[in-house]
């Protein structure tokens, strides 16, 4: 039996016994994780730091390092995050349609767990916990692979959220993380469809594609963002400049920060110079020649710059004749994450709303929003870029499906 067959046992074995776990149960299970985050912020921290020499080493850049960095303020907000799935009401079980056929067969459309969910993502050791505590509240058991730059960091969630869980009578196995990182075990996990019910990759661009490609198991692509700033004809530049601010430079290493700023024409000499001011240099800009006029640039923009997710302090910016140039921009290069136009201009807000193909489509505020705890859901295990089964923030419902309850009375068919 190969390690991936041997996760894929015990997890099984465990979606048997979660069938049968009620709301109360996790939500003890749920607190039990909480206070072991706060309990162990020293150990935790020590473990993360031994990731952060390797990221360091291995040059890492500072980015990226702070995705992977944890800090007690970060541990807080992870137990104060478990908590809120805590309070979050359970789906499980949740009629969510049904009727009496005229034969008399009463039908109910039941909300149910997926079963055994697997995660593959890269360096972020608080996805570990969020993608964790969301299968549990949902009744799921979870299989997470997570990079192997964050090992230590995720070895020492998983053994702590473990340890809770069974401390509450739950399965243990309910929580299991694959601690061979190598390519060929993740190969093996993609095609471990006789265990694993549905597959989530988190990450960049690269892990998707990866996923999307070898995966013989259902996928729920979310992650990479590719998003855009489109200032408008009308925009109130002030507003434009602490938008486009916010979303590139608040945190520049996560899927919902932008990559591009389209700006129309007529409005591109005030802009321009309002943000190159507000910058100073904070940021490496790849743009057009009127960009150029107005800004310091790192270099012309051009295919690549305008469909790479930097992540990090890089932006492509672009010149625009029109909003309907914007919105053609847009639907070619983005990735169906999250997008945003100011402008103080109701057709051209509703007209941009319609058109553009995203998940989440802003007017006049930050894509920096597109999270599952400012939406209201608690905890997200990703933002879905796809169209079925879930999209934009998944939260608790997005991990259920449904199952139809038939009742009858002796009724046969004819």
């Amino acid at each position: 039996m190969s390690y991936i067959d041997e996760l894929g046992t015990a997890a099984k074995a465990a979606e048997a016994k979660m069938t049968l776990v009620g709301t109360k149960d996790k939500n003890a299970a749920l607190k039990a994780i909480s206070e072991a985050l706060l309990n162990n912020k020293e150990l935790i921290i020590k473990e993360n730091k031994r990731d952060i020499e390797n990221a360091k080493i291995n040059g890492m850049t500072e980015s990226l390092i702070d995705r992977l960095t944890l800090t007690e303020a970060r541990i807080d907000g992870m137990s104060e995050g478990v908590l809120q799935v805590m309070a979050l009401k359970d789906p499980i079980g949740e009629i969510i349609g049904g009727e009496e056929l005229p034969n008399g067969l009463c039908i109910e459309q039941k909300r149910v767990p997926l079963g055994v969910i697997g995660i593959i993502f890269e360096s972020r050791p608080n996805v570990t916990v969020d993608a964790a505590v969301l299968c549990l509240k949902a009744g799921n058991v979870c299989i997470l692979r997570g990079g192997s730059d964050a090992i230590y960091s995720n070895k020492c969630l998983i053994k702590l959220m473990r340890e809770a869980v069974a401390s509450k009578g739950l399965p243990e196995d309910a929580i299991q993380l694959v601690v061979d990182t190598s390519r060929p075990v993740a190969n093996e996990l993609m095609k471990a469809d006789k265990y694993i019910d549905v597959l989530i990759p988190r990450g960049g661009g690269g892990l998707i594609r990866s996923v999307m490609q070898n995966s013989t198991i259902p996928v729920i692509q979310t992650g990479e963002g590719n998003c855009h700033v489109y200032v408008d004809r009308f925009a109130d530049i002030d507003m434009a400049v602490n938008i486009v601010d916010n979303a590139k430079t608040q945190r520049p290493s996560v899927c919902n920060a932008i990559e591009n700023v389209l700006v129309h024409k007529d409005v591109a000499e005030q802009f321009y110079t309002a943000l190159n001011k507000k910058w100073n240099g904070k940021v490496k800009i790849f743009g057009d020649e009127t960009c150029g006029k107005f800004m310091e640039m790192q270099g012309t923009a051009t295919e690549e710059e305008y469909a790479k997710e930097f992540l990090d302090y890089a932006i492509a910016v672009k010149t625009v004749n029109s909003i309907d140039e914007a919105i053609a921009h847009i639907n070619k290069y983005g990735t169906k994450h999250s997008e945003c136009i100011v402008t103080i201009n109701h057709d051209n807000a509703v007209k941009f709303q319609r058109l553009v193909d995203a998940a989440a489509v802003y007017v006049n505020a930050s894509t920096r929003f597109t999270d599952g705890f400012e939406f209201g859901l608690g905890a997200e295990i990703g933002i879905s870029t796809q169209k079925l089964h879930a999209r934009g923030p998944m939260g608790l419902k997005a991990l259920t499906t449904y199952k139809y309850l038939i009742s009858g009375n002796g009724q046969i068919r004819n």
